[in-house]
């Protein structure tokens, strides 16, 4: 009878453990699809999610030798890392501002929920605007696709982490997204010169090659390039590891520091 009343109790909290999750889960696509509605089409997302990186691509890559196999990647890889982290920075503040974002940490779902509901809604918006560059290449260009696989994977995993990386910095309690834009920058504007993208890992000097290795996009960019020349510097596992672990770094991060600045 003991076990059998013990069995039930973890049948019982299981099934309330799913219930719960489930309704974490719904609590967050729906913050995902308030900022789907009202931010995705704001002009200063636009410009800094689309616009900007496509420009600066540009600047860099006009007059360089690289053909489109090797360009493409690279434009792919700069514009998933402004655009997924171009929303959170935006609408959180916003929501600051009109005093909607203290009811959405009051209501009763858990600031996990929150956190990953905010990082899925750039998720989404970037994945979508990454199709651009990767149609340009094909339509415009004849970019020949090696493996399908690597390049899903990577667009899917790079925009998370980068969505994840705009959801902490949105963090910093500010009714401003200027504010929250400038101190983004100063990460995303180095990032963009110590990946790989325009200058081969191969080419960069001895200490500042470590930099490297501290760069999720190093890791991004080497997984979707893979799908072009079907080489790595690192390996497809490796690329897949490190972008989880700055994935679960981003989420933990995130979780503690809007936890601090809402008590």
């Amino acid at each position: 009878m003991a076990e059998a009343a013990a069995s039930g109790t973890q049948d019982a909290n299981h099934m309330a453990w799913l219930r719960q999750l489930r309704v974490e889960l719904l609590a967050a696509w729906a913050i995902a699809k308030k900022d789907m509605l009202i931010y995705y089409i704001k002009p200063n997302i636009i410009v800094s999610g689309m616009l900007f990186p496509l420009f600066m691509f540009l600047a860099f890559a006009v007059g360089r030798p690289a053909g489109p196999s090797v360009m493409i990647p690279g434009l792919i890889a700069i514009t998933i890392l402004f655009s997924a982290s171009s929303i959170e920075p935006v609408s959180i503040p916003i929501e600051r501002r009109m005093k909607t974002f203290d009811r959405l940490i009051s209501a009763p779902v858990s600031l996990h929920a929150v956190v990953f509901g905010e990082s899925l809604s750039g998720f989404l918006y970037s994945t979508g605007i990454a199709v651009v560059p990767f149609l340009a290449g094909i339509v415009i260009f004849g970019t020949a696709i090696v493996s399908v696989v690597p390049l899903i994977v990577g667009v899917l995993l790079t925009s998370f982490c980068f969505a994840t990386m705009g959801t902490l910095f949105a963090s910093y309690p500010t009714e401003s997204p200027g504010d929250i834009m400038s101190m983004l920058n100063v990460i995303r504007l180095p990032l963009i010169f110590i990946s790989g993208i325009f200058i081969p890992l191969s080419q960069i000097p001895g200490m500042a090659r470590w930099l490297t290795y501290c760069s999720p996009l190093t890791y991004g960019n080497d997984l979707i390039a893979s799908a072009y020349s079907g080489t790595t510097q690192f390996t497809p596992f490796a690329d897949i590891g490190m972008l989880l672990v700055f994935i679960l770094i981003f989420q933990f991060a995130a979780n503690r520091l809007y936890k601090k600045f809402n008590e």
